[in-house]
This record gives C-alpha cells, structure tokens and sequence, in this order.
C-alpha cells in the first residue's frame, strides 16, 4: 500500500478506463474495476490531503497538551498509564508495531473485497460511509495536533524498536492525530462484519477496532480524544446518510403518487376512425381502421 498519490491516481484513471471499456462483455469485472477506480481516488485524495497538512506545527503541541489536560480532567486513563502496561513486554511491543503499519490498510482492503463479493447489496452504502467520515477525519487533520510520543514522559516505540513507518519514507503527516482514522476504520469493519455477517461467531469482530484502539494508545501514536472524535464523526456521516437517503425516497413515493393520480377534467377525445374509400363502396362490409 506504499503508493505515492501519483501512482494512486494512475491507478484510478487506469481502472475506470478499464471498466468503461469492459462494461458491455465483462459486467463483473467492470464492476470490480469501478470500485478499484474508487479506491485509487480516494486514497489520492488522502495522500495530497497529508501532503498539504503537513505544512505547518502552529499550535500542535499546544493542543496536544491541552487534550492531555481534558483528558485528565474527566477521568480517562493516561496514555503514558497504558504504555507501563506493554513496554516491559518487548515482544508484545513489536507485534504491536507491526500491526498499527500494516493492519490498517490490509484490514480495510480485506474487508472491502470480503463484502464486495459476499454481500454485495450492502456494499455501496458501507463503503460511502467510509469515505464520507475518512474525508471529514482529514479535514478535521487540517488543523495541527501532535501524537503523545511526540511529548516528554512518552516513548515511541515504533522508533525504539526500528518499525516507525515514519523513517522509511511514508508521506504522512505525523501532526494529524486528531482525529485517528486508525479507530474510525477498525470501528467500520468491526461493526459492519457483526451487522452483514450471518456466521455465529460474526460478535468476535468488535474485538478488532477494541485491539485496535489499545494499539494506537499503548505506542503513543494516538489520545484517547482521537479516536472517541472519529466515532462520533462516523456516527454522525452513518445517520447523515440515511437521512439523505430517506429523503430521496421520500421525494421519489411523492413524485409517483402524484404521476399516478389521474388529473380531473374532459373525457379523452374518441378515437377517430378513417374508412377506405373503395371499400365502403364496394359494400363488402369491411370495418374502417385506425391510422
């Protein structure tokens, strides 16, 4: 997943080319390829989004200190609390590295071909609200704010351990923690798999987005205010699109009923009838007929 937004975006316009071309004799590989031309789009959006906000640190500490002070004030624990929990563990503290760079965009690629392909009526509504919350998360990023680990009394462990996907030449801004879009998809897949899903173990997947916030907390790469924000911004975009939704259906039953009321006025004209000629005078009883 290591694409530069240029790449990203040769990617999509590749696709829906593809998928403009195919649309006709290959249907279900059309649709595949419009989707991929999404996700391309998206994610070149995203990186440009990291490569303008990563401009400036105006204010970053100073709202990541003050986040830790609201924190403290009503009553959740401290991130540097969590962190004593893990850091006698080295092994524990390298899985979680591995799995705060790799289980993000891998979880949400797997996640996405599972439900394309399986429950494909609920696809399109899923992966909207996916990207409308993913691009209110970046525009919220906009505005600076740094992780914990960049604070004193923290540790970032991905630099103590060699495993910061920072250092190996990501674009990413490293001062957009608020809101964590880390939360936001690992809450997305685990309460849409126990939605969707029909398996009986389906329950297990919201233990996904819980490993997931210990995660992003425990390395200091998030607070705790992140990823409560970027629920509530996935809350908001879920019922925002229902509403839309419920709307245009609304406007759409109205729309019908009023085209299948019969408006009161004259009775339709008769239909008129044309005779031939030569076969009335003939006199062989042959039926005029419409035009």
């Amino acid at each position: 997943m290591l694409l530069t937004w240029q790449q990203a975006l040769v990617v999509g316009i590749v696709a829906i080319l593809a998928c403009v071309v195919l649309r006709q004799r290959l249907r279900r590989v059309s649709a595949v390829l419009l989707e991929v031309s999404i996700i391309a789009g998206l994610f070149t959006a995203w990186q440009l989004a990291q490569k303008i906000s990563s401009g400036g640190a105006s204010g970053a500490f100073d709202r990541a200190h003050w986040i830790e002070r609201f924190q403290s004030a009503i009553g959740l624990p401290s991130e540097q609390w969590v962190q004593t929990l893990v850091l006698g563990h080295p092994d524990l503290v390298r899985v979680e590295n591995a799995y705060y760079a790799f289980a993000h965009f891998n979880g949400m690629g797997v996640f996405l071909v599972w439900l394309f392909f399986r429950h494909r009526d609920r696809y399109a509504g899923v992966r909207t609200t996916m990207a409308i919350s993913t691009g209110i998360c970046l525009l919220v990023a906009f505005i600076p704010v740094a992780p914990p680990r960049m604070l004193p009394g923290y540790i970032d462990t991905a630099e103590l351990y060699g495993q910061s996907v920072y250092a190996a030449g990501f674009t990413v801004d490293e001062l957009s923690a608020m809101p964590s879009v880390h939360v936001l998809w690992a809450v997305i897949i685990g309460w849409y798999v126990m939605r969707v899903s029909t398996s009986r173990f389906r329950f297990l997947a919201l233990l996904y987005p819980l490993a997931t916030t210990f995660v992003v907390v425990s390395t200091a790469n998030h607070w705790w205010l992140d990823g409560i924000v970027s629920v509530l911004i996935l809350v908001a975009s879920a019922w925002a699109q229902i509403g839309v939704r419920h709307a245009i259906s609304a406007w759409l039953a109205r729309r019908h009923a009023g085209a299948r009321t019969a408006p009161v006025g004259a009775a339709p004209a008769p239909v008129q009838t044309v005779t031939h000629a030569s076969a009335d005078s003939a006199g062989d009883g042959t039926v005029g007929r419409p035009w």
